[in-house]
């Protein structure tokens, strides 16, 4: 016996079976008879044994009473196979997980899944946030997709594509001495207590690295920081979108000569192709900071 089967062929024997005989069967696939008859024929070559009686009108052997059901079981399996595939291709279904840095999480990525939400209503999410360190570690370990932040040093496993710049700005409460101000320079900063906190070695090689010399805090929680900005005897410096403008009471101050800048990107792990669902989200938030940069 030849151990492949044609599901094709399987199909046509269904057929003659459901619809009655051969000429319905063949009505019902869109096939001429003398096609089905010689592909049932083959079939039944393959395996070596007749599945028709040749007298009867579909009527089944005894062999054929055996490879019925495992038929419609192997095309089943198939069928379901293909559909659950195809669902993957075009977003009818799958789960992906992302982490994004908490500014762009806060920023964008409502905007983003709402988008993913309403568009594709059978896929699924999972958002994490974190430090960029974190970012880089989940997305090198697997367990998530890609991730949306800084990328601190380069790492060969991962690959980093650019998506926006973001500046730093100084952040004070609005009765520090500072908060007038419509923009700063480094040198302004001067003598005033600093606050360094988790971005603040984008300062390292610019010329506010005399800054971080002088800072005796240093605070990681931005709850914390705000806690401390409001007793308006310090500021701290943050990239423009970590800023909470329902602060209300605090101030974010650009710094300029030079601006320093925060890059975000997509973080992936490099040689990984990403998913449909992945390929969406992505997408979408291009999108969101393309209209976001736009207003």
């Amino acid at each position: 016996m030849n151990k492949g089967l044609k599901l094709q062929q399987l199909r046509y024997v269904l057929a003659v079976l459901d619809e009655g005989g051969f000429k319905a069967a063949a009505k019902h696939l869109h096939r001429t008879q003398p096609a089905l008859s010689l592909g049932i024929r083959e079939l039944e070559h393959s395996l070596g044994a007749a599945l028709l009686e040749k007298q009867g009108a579909g009527r089944l052997t005894p062999f054929g009473e055996m490879c019925i059901p495992r038929f419609r079981e192997l095309l089943g399996v198939h069928d379901r196979i293909v559909k659950d595939l195809d669902d993957v291709i075009n977003r009818r279904s799958g789960r992906v997980e992302v982490v994004t840095a908490p500014s762009i999480a806060r920023r964008y990525m409502p905007s983003v899944l709402n988008h993913f939400l309403r568009k594709y209503p059978g896929l699924e999410v999972g958002l994490h946030d974190g430090p960029a360190d974190v970012v880089a570690d989940m997305v090198r370990t697997g367990e998530v997709e890609f991730g949306v932040s800084s990328l601190w040093a380069d790492a060969e496993d991962l690959e980093f594509e650019p998506i926006l710049e973001d500046a730093v700005g100084a952040v004070c409460h609005q009765t520090h001495s500072l908060a007038d101000a419509n923009s700063l320079r480094w040198h302004d900063l001067i003598g005033q207590t600093m606050i360094r906190n988790g971005t603040s070695r984008l300062l390292e090689a610019t010329p506010a690295k005399e800054l971080l010399a002088e800072s005796r805090i240093y605070i990681s929680e931005m709850i914390s920081i705000v806690a401390m900005l409001e007793t308006g005897t310090a500021y701290t410096t943050l990239p423009r979108l970590a800023f909470q403008d329902s602060a209300s009471t605090l101030r974010f101050i650009p710094i300029k000569n030079p601006t320093v800048t925060r890059v975000i990107g997509i973080i992936t792990r490099r040689g990984v192709t990403l998913s449909p669902a992945a390929q969406t989200v992505i997408s979408a938030l291009r999108e969101t900071i393309t209209s976001d940069d736009a207003d």
